[in-house]
């Protein structure tokens, strides 16, 4: 980044700074793209929620149908879309089908890696079901890239801060430009701004840096976080999966007895930070739409937190926070 901002220079400018500047743009586009093993299109954006808006608003589809678990900015991004339900944590196949039969080329919205629970969907075959009818899917690997592997589909959203990159930053990866209506601007007329090169190139350091940063000590973490799973288990507490498997970075935890926001204070004391699967909406706690969807009662909801390493975490971390919760009553 430090490189990007000696050389700035609006990147789409004609001069020989700007001219720089963008080989400098594209030079981040091709490590990105070769960092995650994608052969389509990159266009760089501000995060994950532009990326997802573009998707689900500029592809060349008359019908946006997305999962009923997805992140709270898909359904932003498309408030009129039609939802397909989760059966035993798993999206439902035969009820994505059904949606799929209805007329006219529909966008499938499906995340790889629940950013609430850890809960994986198996990408690769709702790609399939969607192009048996001539759809197309978007994976929202946003949780997932470079930590799990690049599923196949038409577009995918990445975000660089999850890898330890810079905020502020991220990606849209599509198949083919054909595939969207342009807006104009920049980003070969398919997204509004001026490009954040110097990001841009932060994005590509942090991919490259990802298999040893983070990838190098998966088992690790893989095996404190079972570790932890049981504790919660012999604490008369439960994990809260969705019925699927799940990430080795993101989990999470009902307590027994405590409210998800009384765990937050108590583990901020001690140094912890984690989120509440519930969220405060003008003073009443509502239970989170995810949790809901996959099943789980509302007493439970109501005393369940979200816990996720980043690309830091270590094990030792990872063993005093089992020791904090297990302090909790």
């Amino acid at each position: 980044m430090e490189e990007g901002f000696a050389i700035w220079a609006n990147p789409s400018s004609p001069h020989a700074e700007g001219r720089k500047a963008k080989q400098a743009l594209e030079d981040a586009r091709a490590r990105v793209k070769a960092a995650l093993g994608w052969d389509g299109e990159v266009i760089f954006t501000s995060g994950a929620s532009e990326a997802l808006w573009i998707a689900l608003n500029r592809a060349k589809v008359d019908r946006r149908i997305v999962s009923a678990v997805e992140h709270d900015a898909v359904f932003r991004a498309a408030p009129d879309a039609e939802v397909v339900p989760v059966d035993d944590g798993a999206v439902d196949g035969d009820a994505l089908g059904k949606l799929l039969a209805g007329s006219g080329r529909a966008l499938v919205a499906i995340q790889q890696v629940n950013s609430e629970t850890g809960a994986i969907q198996l990408v690769d075959d709702f790609t399939a079901t969607a192009h048996e009818t001539g759809d197309w899917l978007v994976a929202d690997c946003s949780q997932s890239a470079a930590k799990e592997y690049l599923p196949d589909c038409d577009m995918a959203v990445v975000s660089a801060h999850k890898l330890g990159g810079p905020i502020g930053i991220g990606a849209l990866l599509v198949r083919d430009y054909a595939m969207l209506e342009p807006m104009g601007g920049h980003e070969r007329g398919y997204r509004q701004g001026t490009e954040n090169m110097p990001a841009a190139l932060g994005f590509a350091a942090a991919l490259e840096a990802w298999p040893d940063a983070g990838i190098g000590r998966g088992g690790d973490l893989h095996a404190e976080l079972e570790k932890l799973d049981r504790l919660v288990g012999q604490s008369g507490g439960s994990v809260i999966d969705g019925g699927r498997m799940t990430s080795s970075y993101i989990t999470a935890y009902a307590h027994p007895t405590m409210s998800a926001q009384a765990q937050l204070i108590r583990l901020d004391a001690k140094g912890f930070a984690v989120s509440a699967g519930s969220a405060c909406s003008s003073g009443t706690l509502k239970k989170s739409r995810v949790l809901d969807a996959f099943g789980v009662p509302d007493d439970v909801a109501a005393r369940t937190i979200r816990v996720s390493m980043g690309w830091n975490t270590t094990p030792e971390e990872l063993d005093a926070f089992a020791e904090a919760w297990r302090s909790l009553s």
